[in-house]
């Protein structure tokens, strides 16, 4: 009798921590999916214009509006704050600027007409890097991000501006990103990252998390280079799914943007009456 009525409460133990576990995936699958607002409706709009033409503008001008409405919209309703929108600028230049090099390198096109272009690159192209900004942004502040273990200023500016760098000199110099990566590994070695779902806080070591993003981004690339966003050269013919190496670009770029985000918030804490990194 007592052995059946313990495994009645080991299995109704077992019951609850599964209960336990699916409602907290779930909460975490939502506040992944609300941060990711902006790039959602970039991936919706690159859809619905490829399907539906539409009229008086070219597609490129047409996700330029769409964008900076988007962009409007999410400051106007509060789902973003003004300091995110400043962190949100700053990516769009960044990402425009390693357009603009990249096109005049062959590296990918954009070959659709425009009337918004700059040397080639349409100006909604910098949304796209903007909208990981704004899905960092939006994650640190939902789920109470938190750094433990950060590596000094120090350390983390000249390895996210070699990073960056890296990006333009090896079309003339030696390709180091693996070096880079290898880099990040021990400067970043002892860092995690924690976050809140439901009260309870988790931690994930902060080089997984760059994996982790930079994978999903990679999926999202194929989304876009699908729906006609920009065009590799092996795509010109017909669409075929992006080099699994440019993972590594997009883990990367990911690591630049969270090291921006990560010091700009350090930054904002230190200020009088600035809130901690963790705080959002």
């Amino acid at each position: 009798m007592e052995a059946t009525v313990q495994k009645h409460i080991q299995k109704k133990t077992a019951r609850l921590r599964m209960k336990r576990v699916l409602i907290q995936l779930l909460s975490f699958a939502r506040e992944q999916a609300l941060s990711c607002l902006f790039p959602v409706v970039i991936f919706a709009s690159l859809a619905l214009t490829k399907i539906v033409p539409l009229p008086f503008l070219p597609r490129y001008d047409w996700m330029l509006i769409i964008c900076l409405f988007m962009q409007w919209w999410m400051v106007h309703s509060r789902l973003e704050t003004v300091d995110e929108l400043r962190v949100i600028t700053l990516f769009h230049l960044i990402g425009l600027a390693l357009e603009i090099f990249k096109i005049h390198m062959g590296s990918w096109s954009y070959p659709e007409k425009g009337y918004v272009k700059i040397l080639g690159v349409p100006l909604y192209s910098g949304f796209m890097y903007a909208s990981v900004a704004s899905y960092i942004c939006q994650a640190w502040r939902r789920l109470e991000v938190g750094l433990v273990k950060w590596p000094p200023f120090l350390a983390v500016f000249p390895l996210a501006a070699a990073i960056y760098l890296n990006f333009f000199t090896h079309h003339f110099w030696i390709d180091i990103r693996w070096w880079l990566s290898v880099l990040v590994l021990v400067v970043f070695w002892k860092s995690r990252v924690t976050y809140m779902v439901n009260g309870t806080r988790y931690s994930m070591p902060v080089a997984l998390s760059f994996v982790l993003i930079g994978f999903f981004i990679w999926i999202a690339e194929n989304i876009a280079t699908f729906f006609g966003a920009w065009q590799y050269s092996d795509q010109a013919g017909t669409w075929s799914p992006v080099h699994f190496g440019k993972v590594s670009s997009w883990l990367l770029l990911v690591i630049v943007s969270f090291l921006i985000v990560a010091v700009l918030k350090q930054v904002k804490g230190n200020m009088p009456g600035g809130k901690k990194a963790g705080d959002g």
